[in-house]
């Protein structure tokens, strides 16, 4: 059963990341990231991952879609058709990773792999507490420069938005 709902959510994963490249509508491509989003939750539900799960539905669907959204709309954005010449190319590297997805399932397959996830323990930690453990002991350096950055294009943005405050105006 477990397989059948990972190649459901991957099937229209896939089908759904074709359609954000390949719609001509931005709103429609942003309507199938959306699908996309939520399948990728969904498959992070079946990954015993329910922290990951609302992490992407609450940033992902919520927050960059939003944004997203408002390029969009606030860039008015001209259709040009410049993306044709680029298929062949498309198609080969499509081409390229289809063959290696399939290779890798052979390969996986030969060595006797099984995507069986034991059921956890009653002593065992939950998912939350594992990724915030690690997150607060290994990956502490990393995690700190991540939010100063964030911090700097916060600003960075805010100055560009209110530039007008800080430029003199002449009486």
């Amino acid at each position: 059963m477990n397989q059948f709902f990972f190649f459901y959510f991957a099937g229209v994963i896939t089908l759904t990341s074709v359609l954000v490249v390949t719609l001509r509508n931005p709103v429609y491509s942003a309507l199938s990231l959306l699908i996309m989003f939520f399948h990728v939750a969904g498959l992070y539900v079946t990954l015993h991952a329910e922290f990951l799960a609302a992490v992407q539905i609450i940033v992902y669907a919520g927050a960059i879609l939003v944004l997203y959204l408002f390029v969009v709309m606030l860039l008015n954005v001209k259709r040009e058709d410049r993306y044709h010449a680029q298929l062949p190319v498309a198609a080969l590297l499509g081409l390229t990773f289809l063959t290696t997805v399939l290779l890798t399932a052979v390969s996986l397959r030969d060595a006797g792999v099984h995507a069986e996830t034991a059921d956890g323990a009653a002593g065992t930690p939950g998912n939350t507490e594992t990724i915030g453990r690690a997150l607060y002991s290994m990956y502490l350096f990393p995690f700190e420069v991540a939010s100063l950055i964030l911090l700097v294009a916060m600003i960075g943005a805010i100055v560009l938005a209110k530039r007008d405050l800080f430029e003199r105006r002449e009486p």
